[in-house]
């Protein structure tokens, strides 16, 4: 599998990108049943927003501490820290997708200025962000997985990895302003 990978690295990152984002716009448009997804506690389906603000922040540091380590040549931590961030993007998002396919969209409780001014183009920025990310950080993750360490550095790893991890840290980054907005201010 490694090499088929290897030699097609921009058709996978399309193929996984297409069913990725189908998968969340069709829990985030409700085109996914409820009946297909066992029902948590309520307790449990309440505390995911929080959890993932929790997964959104550490992932942040996640982030920053594996821009840091390439950055000083630790390739072994890089990765290490980006592969965690991936795991930590993987669990908020399942977590995120299970709550918009049982409850839908959080309501914003704050004044309609507000509303208007502030929460949506936060929100839409945030949104924006996370689909562009998607195929990048494919890409990326592909191009690192299937090859050996010294063969990246004559990929565009290096390049589109600069990209990807300036846009998911603002994603993330947007992603806890609107849950304080959703969970904390309002």
């Amino acid at each position: 599998m490694e090499l088929r990978v290897r030699d097609h690295v921009p058709g996978a990152t399309a193929a996984l990108s297409v069913v990725s984002l189908a998968l969340v716009f069709g829990a985030v448009l409700g085109y996914i049943p409820q009946s297909l997804l066992p029902r948590a506690s309520d307790g449990f389906v309440a505390a995911i927003p929080h959890v993932n603000a929790v997964l959104s922040t550490t992932a942040i540091v996640t982030i920053v501490l594996g821009v840091r380590a390439i950055r000083r040549g630790d390739v072994t931590r890089h990765r290490a820290f980006m592969l965690a961030t991936l795991g930590l993007f993987v669990a908020f998002l399942v977590l995120y997708l299970y709550r918009v396919v049982l409850e839908g969209p959080s309501d914003f409780p704050g004044p309609a200025t507000v509303y208007q001014f502030v929460y949506l183009p936060t929100l839409a920025v945030h949104i924006l962000l996370a689909i562009v990310c998607i195929p990048l950080l494919y890409y990326v993750l592909l191009l690192a997985v299937s090859r050996p360490v010294e063969d990246i550095y004559g990929t565009r790893h290096r390049t589109v990895g600069r990209v990807a991890a300036s846009l998911w840290l603002i994603s993330f980054f947007l992603g806890d302003v609107v849950y304080a907005l959703l969970y904390v201010v309002y």
